[in-house]
């Protein structure tokens, strides 16, 4: 998962994949037939691993405001890299890239797409409570939110800290809609 994350797909040779994981190249084969299964295996373990402790910040707090801006916060702390993992979001960052087979490009586009789902659901909670006016675009909304997180991961992995990207999370959180 690490290689793939730091290299991206194509960049992340079979030899290096072998040398990663201690093994030989026919008991690699033999454990996931393919270099694109061992990527849909490893950023599956991504998604279990990586996710939850930001992700899981937008459920926390009594308002959708609070837990989306507690997603940043989450993001700005873990995005930007660490003795143990790459910068940046490995769903996200190769997203800006083609270089996937069909499958692992579909496997990432639904996990990007559930992280606006998620947005989505939480903002249009806010408008069914009161929260939010109920004139709120909850898709652009949803979408600049998530923008705001596909950058943020984009500028961890070009070098920035978390104290940098705290005041992208905070000048987000300005963009609030008020009533």
């Amino acid at each position: 998962m690490l290689l793939f994350w730091r290299k991206g797909y194509a960049a992340a040779s079979m030899n290096d994949l072998c040398e990663a994981m201690g093994v030989r190249s026919p008991s690699l084969y033999a454990a996931f037939e393919s270099k694109e299964a061992l990527y849909l295996a490893a950023f599956e373990h991504y998604v279990a691993t990586e996710g939850p402790p930001v992700w899981d910040r937008l459920g926390e707090g009594a308002t959708a405001r609070e837990g989306i801006a507690n997603l940043l916060t989450a993001a700005a702390e873990i995005l930007p890299k660490s003795r143990t993992a790459p910068a940046g979001c490995m769903a996200v960052l190769g997203a800006i890239s083609d270089e996937w087979p069909a499958s692992i490009a579909r496997a990432v586009r639904k996990v990007r797409l559930e992280m606006l789902s998620n947005l989505r659901a939480r903002i249009e909670a806010a408008v069914a409570s009161g929260e939010l006016p109920d004139a709120t675009d909850t898709d652009a909304l949803s979408r600049l939110y998530l923008s705001v997180y596909e950058g943020m991961a984009i500028q961890a992995k070009d070098g920035a800290i978390t104290a940098e990207l705290r005041t992208v999370a905070q000048a987000a959180m300005a963009a609030w809609p008020g009533r």
